[in-house]
């Protein structure tokens, strides 16, 4: 059973390229309901039920597996017993009735003006480290999306950051005065003196001369939070968030913000909306 996991994770990476990160999760994921099935005494992937996958999954709720985490990991299953089925290892899917979990409204954490001042504004910030959150935050970008930049994706002259997200969508991103020169700076200073292989296009590197992978962006970010003092735990999805409220409390329009962020669905956008509203409510303080 555990050798068609293995196949499957293989599929993922050879044949549809999903990033390290994604895999990672369906392994751990198809891990534990392997485990599940093994302490039932399945042997066979052609014994599973519909009604297995339910005990697994109510199994997690009552270890207090929130019902986000339950979704997801229904829609791992369901990837993979198709994956089952178009290979002909079984002749039914036991997931095709499955419905995905309710899940209720998520409300993203932001930064107030002040706060993301208080965090770009570090004197002791690093050139590199300075880009990145200016780059975060003024493009509003994934931390997969970050990882992903090349030297040639970024335009200084017309200040706009060429970007692919999801599915190859390309989008252009304007970039803030602040960011331009925090980047200039790197390219300058920094980057010429970095160890890399000639072929290296990256425009984050570590310091071994490789392009930046995501985790380590993500100790950058928390570093420089404890730093500035930030209450809140943030994440570099946090500078995201709070690009895209901080767009709509400034006026602009939600089709705009959406294209920005590179949103297939404007309901995803509409979050964004809907927080932003909460926050007027409230009276939480903005920036003219």
């Amino acid at each position: 059973m555990q050798q068609k996991i293995r196949e499957f994770l293989d599929h993922l990476l050879v044949e549809r390229g999903l990033a390290e990160n994604t895999i990672s999760a369906y392994h751990n994921d198809l891990t534990q309901y392997f485990h599940f099935l093994e302490i039932q005494g399945v042997g066979s992937w052609t014994e599973t039920t519909q009604e297995r996958i339910g005990d697994f999954l109510q199994s997690l709720k009552e270890r207090g597996l929130s019902s986000s985490s339950a979704a997801r990991k229904l829609a791992a299953l369901k990837t993979f017993y198709h994956y089952l089925l178009q290979t002909q290892v079984i002749t039914e899917n036991p997931t095709i009735s499955l419905e995905r979990p309710k899940t209720g409204r998520y409300l993203p954490k932001v930064l107030n003006q002040h706060e993301v001042q208080q965090l770009l504004d570090q004197p002791s910030l690093a050139p590199r480290e300075r880009a990145i959150l200016e780059l975060l935050y003024s493009g509003g970008l994934r931390v997969s999306e970050l990882t992903k930049v090349n030297i040639s994706d970024v335009n200084l002259h017309e200040g706009h950051l060429r970007m692919v997200g999801k599915e190859g969508k390309e989008r252009i991103i304007p970039l803030s005065e602040t960011a331009i020169q925090a980047i200039e700076v790197y390219l300058k200073q920094v980057r010429p003196t970095q160890k890399s292989r000639p072929q290296e296009r990256a425009l984050f590197l570590n310091y071994a001369g490789r392009r930046l992978s995501r985790q380590c962006i993500w100790k950058i970010v928390k570093e420089a939070a404890r730093t500035a003092a930030i209450s809140i735990d943030i994440t570099p999805h946090t500078l995201r968030h709070s690009f895209a409220i901080h767009l709509l409390e400034k006026g602009v329009d939600i089709r705009s913000v959406q294209e920005l962020l590179g949103h297939a669905d404007i309901s995803t956008t509409q979050i964004y909306a809907h927080v932003s509203k909460r926050r007027m409510k409230g009276g939480v303080e903005r920036s003219a």
